[in-house]
């Protein structure tokens, strides 16, 4: 299988499936003397950890990463990265592979079963196997490096939309991400939700959301121009993340309603001679470059397949028949994007951050 690293300059390439031994990723062109220690990392995975509360996959995996490689003593005792690739590994601890066994000769509607099948010849059934959302792990790990490559930009994501129930702006609050289990910084709909899915879960069914991800902290002139923006980049690394079905920049497709004037961010000199935009409708870039904004992205997850409502569907071999994918699934998989989406911010812009300092010095 290929296709399992991205980035240029600063790569990273995952690998493992949701009921091996094990996942991880290798991270190669990450500078040398980054500050970097275990507990730096496990702090995000923490953050997306499944089985937090019911809202959530109730499989138990304590996701502790180690570092394999890359990583060494500096003369002042710190640990830091030695410019060598970084390796990460996550040990699987919690599989249940058993769930899956029924599934072993149907397709799965809403999954990859059927195409990855078309594509490979062979399948891991067991939990979707490179499919399955546990490759994520992999992700979150490797943002959290990136994050330290780009010390001083502050990522920070949010879930705005579950189901049709949209926060309201006028409530957010980032101090409430961190008092519900939903990253929602409105409390008044965190609260909503908490009975939209507790019925949506009592019924077997699921739901999708929206995240937001926002970059301050980014200077002006990251990103290129044509065929290397910022903002292609970003909605490649964000619609890779799975089950997500679409992805904005800024006012995105509500840019489509607007006047040219009242979308145009005006700009207006600061006391330092550079420019105070007025607004944010190009969510922080233009022309594929930051502007020094904060970036803005947002993206779409469909409602979790896994469902224990009956479906139709084919097995492998042309029959018509039904199923209900049981085992432990999130009732709103969309919750636990949000580490996901800060971290694919992180990994675009550490990347752009290499590449401009190359290219500008």
């Amino acid at each position: 299988m290929s296709h399992n690293t991205f980035g240029h300059l600063f790569r990273v390439t995952t690998w493992g499936e949701s009921h091996g031994p094990a996942l991880g990723c290798v991270i190669d062109g990450c500078p040398p003397n980054v500050p970097l220690k275990a507990e730096d990392i496990q702090a995000y995975l923490d953050r997306r950890r499944p089985g937090q509360s019911r809202y959530t996959t109730q499989r138990r995996e304590p996701d502790a990463v180690r570092i394999l490689s890359g990583v060494f003593d500096d003369d002042a005792g710190r640990q830091v990265t030695t410019g060598t690739p970084i390796s990460l590994m996550i040990e699987n601890t919690d599989q249940r592979s058993k769930d899956y066994g029924e599934i072993a000769e149907k397709f799965r509607p809403g999954h990859a079963d059927y195409t990855y099948l078309a594509k490979y010849g062979i399948r891991d059934y067991r939990g979707g196997g490179r499919s399955s959302a546990r490759e994520t792990a992999a992700r979150v790990a490797a943002g959290a490096v990136a994050r330290a490559v780009i010390d001083g930009v502050t990522i920070r994501g949010a879930l705005v939309q579950i189901g049709s129930r949209a926060i309201d702006r006028a409530r957010w609050d980032w101090a409430e991400i961190d008092n519900n289990p939903f990253f929602c910084p409105d409390a008044v709909t965190a609260a909503q939700w908490a009975e939209d899915l507790d019925a949506v879960r009592k019924a077997g069914s699921s739901l999708g959301a929206i995240i937001e991800v926002i970059a301050e902290g980014v200077p002006a002139g990251w990103g290129a121009p044509i065929y290397g923006k910022l903002d292609q980049d970003l909605a490649s690394a964000l619609m890779s993340i799975n089950a997500v079905k679409g992805v904005e920049i800024g006012d995105g497709f509500a840019a489509a309603t607007l006047t040219g004037e009242a979308n145009a961010d005006e700009m207006q000199a600061g006391n330092d001679g550079k420019p105070v935009f007025l607004s944010n409708h190009a969510g922080g870039i233009l022309g594929g470059i930051s502007t020094g904004q904060p970036v803005v992205a947002r993206f779409a997850v469909k409602p979790t397949s896994s469902i224990l409502q009956p479906r139709r569907t084919i097995d492998k071999h042309g029959n018509n028949t039904e199923i209900i994918t049981k085992g432990r699934h999130d009732p709103c998989v969309g919750i636990r994007a949000v580490p996901v989406g800060e971290a694919m911010m992180a990994l675009v812009l550490a990347d752009h951050f290499l590449r401009h300092r190359g290219q500008n010095g």
